[in-house]
């Protein structure tokens, strides 16, 4: 704030205009200009100077506000429609309107989501001895979700209720009943508010068909077959059980794109741990010194969204959650990380005692900042025993199993992370948005194991000698890597084509290559290039997408900035 001061030196008066600026923590006092000797006039000099800065400000504002918009998806609607026009996701049925609530993936969304799970299952599943996987039926039994608790708790946890003002439909959950306002500040209508069962119903048989569930989990296959597991493939306690399904769930309201739909695939594990044992011998260093921003239970029940920069080892000192429940939430950080997503971005909520699930002692959300709010992509729960003890109250089966270590029957207590892999898609996309002012076009910068393809290969001219020895290379390539053939423009046109759906590299294949047998690699990200025989591509292509290599090291750099 700009304000005029008087200062009267050797008896007279001189009028200046400062400002107060907060630097490093402290106010300091800045003079802007001299107004003169005379008040009346230093006042409108200071209106007129006032004025300028302000105006200065908010050019500054705007053309940050547009720098920034031009740099990342504004809108939920302007994302839907870049994966539609890419290829990405189309909406399920869209010849007959759509359908709510039910999409599809495109050639390049399928290419993309498909990678994701990849290297979620690596991650989680194949690189782990204490680890197995399964593929589950989406319809169980009907018993097991009154065993689960489902259809007394879930299925009848949400309302669908009427705005006054606005008119909007909307989902409240039981605990939000007459607590809650409208996003247009308007009051609900309680009065009128309806159940509506989450639960998608079916019928099984044709002749006196019995009516069942589509799953709204992936959990409950993992906690039935864990004894069969346990004994099929020998697994000792601690272990885990994991799958990535698709689930379906009665969605009042689907909205934010894929992000609440009414199919989805859930990507989860239960980790079944001796309920006696505490300590987790895995739990090291690198786990325990895992940053990040923690919106405690403690802040959100004084009303406060204020985030608190903490480590994992930091909180088991707080006694927010036990080793095993640290430990996996820490590699669930860990692995969002690794994916290339943006750490500041990313929040960890702790639940609140009153929104605990029926089943979980301590449970926390992460979240991510989309276009549309910070929004849960994963959870973590301490699901304690109480799923395996309700099978086996309702099958009268056993599910206890013997530990070996301490020579005794128990059940197990269960750690189960979770993951909405389509929310992780949208994270991935929204993450990897990038509008290139110099080259005028977006680049989606995905890790390159990520991308959808590895790689183009361009011949620059259509003319046989090159169209016969691109085709070749091409070939050759896609028996190890999904890869494009473009021959369709300009050179630049189809390094745009290709910045804007993520591929990492683009092969061109020119007269040095007919001459030669050289070939040049273009960079997506610095759109720099190099040189690399095609004898050598294959390797130094997968040294490129594993990381074993710098770009500007696996070749003779050509170029410092192409287009």
């Amino acid at each position: 704030m700009a304000f005029v001061v008087k200062k009267t030196i050797h008896g007279n008066d001189y009028y200046y205009l400062n400002e107060n600026k907060r630097v490093d923590g402290k106010v300091k006092t800045k003079t802007i200009a001299y107004l003169g000797k005379v008040k009346k006039d230093a006042k409108k000099k200071a209106e007129g100077i006032i004025e300028k800065m302000n105006k200065e400000k908010e050019k500054k504002s705007r053309i940050e506000k547009i720098e920034k918009l031009d740099n990342e998806i504004n809108n939920i609607e302007e994302l839907a429609a870049f994966c539609k026009r890419k290829g990405f996701v189309f909406r399920s049925s869209d010849i007959y309107g759509g359908f709510a609530g039910f999409w599809d993936f495109g050639p390049l969304g399928i290419e993309l989501f498909n990678n994701i799970k990849k290297d979620w299952w690596n991650w989680f599943v194949e690189s782990r001895d204490d680890m197995e996987g399964i593929e589950a039926s989406v319809i169980s039994h009907p018993r097991t979700w009154e065993a689960s608790g489902h259809i007394e708790s879930f299925n009848v946890n949400d309302f669908l209720v009427i705005c006054k003002k606005c008119k909007k439909s909307s989902k409240i959950d039981r605990s939000n009943l007459k607590k809650v306002k409208c996003e247009c500040g308007g009051e609900y209508d309680w009065d009128n508010a309806q159940v509506v069962e989450q639960m998608l119903k079916t019928k099984v048989g044709a002749l006196n068909p019995e009516e069942a569930y589509l799953r709204g989990e992936t959990a409950q296959a993992m906690f039935m077959n864990f004894k069969l597991v346990a004994e099929t493939v020998r697994q000792k306690l601690p272990f885990g059980i994991a799958q990535v399904g698709r689930c379906f769930r009665n969605e009042i309201a689907p909205r934010d794109f894929l992000f609440r739909s009414r199919e989805f695939h859930i990507g989860e594990f239960e980790f079944f741990i001796h309920p006696k044992e505490k300590k987790c011998e895995i739990l090291d260093k690198k786990h325990l010194g895992v940053k990040l921003n923690l919106l405690d239970a403690e802040t959100q029940e004084k009303n406060k969204e204020e985030l608190k920069i903490t480590i994992i080892g930091k909180m088991l000192k707080e006694k927010k959650l036990g080793e095993w429940h640290a430990y996996w939430l820490a590699e669930q950080i860990m692995w969002f990380k690794q994916l290339g997503l943006d750490m500041n971005k990313i929040k960890i909520r702790e639940h609140t005692k009153n929104e605990l699930s029926h089943y979980s002692s301590a449970t926390f959300d992460v979240d991510y900042l989309y276009p549309f709010g910070s929004k849960e992509v994963a959870g973590n729960a301490d699901r304690g025993q109480f799923d395996l003890t309700q099978h086996e109250k309702e099958s009268k089966q056993k599910m206890a199993i013997f530990d070996e270590k301490t020579e005794e029957k128990i059940i197990p207590r269960v750690v189960e992370p979770t993951f909405g892999m389509e929310r992780v898609f949208l994270a991935a996309i929204v993450n990897s948005y990038t509008y290139d002012k110099e080259r005028g076009n977006v680049v989606l910068k995905f890790p390159s194991k990520l991308a959808p393809y590895k790689a183009a290969v361009f011949p620059i001219i259509n003319k046989p000698k090159f169209l016969k020895l691109a085709r070749k290379i091409f070939d050759n390539l896609r028996l190890d890597f999904h890869c494009a053939y473009d021959t369709g423009g300009s050179i630049g046109r189809r390094y745009a084509r290709n910045d804007e759906i993520g591929t990492p590299y683009c092969i061109t294949i020119d007269e040095d290559s007919a001459k030669n047998n050289n070939i040049t690699i273009r960079n997506r990200d610095t759109t720099k290039q190099i040189k690399v025989k095609i004898s050598e591509l294959g390797d130094v292509l997968k040294k490129l997408i594993d990381k074993e290599i710098e770009f500007e090291k696996a070749g003779k750099l050509v170029s410092t900035r192409v287009k």
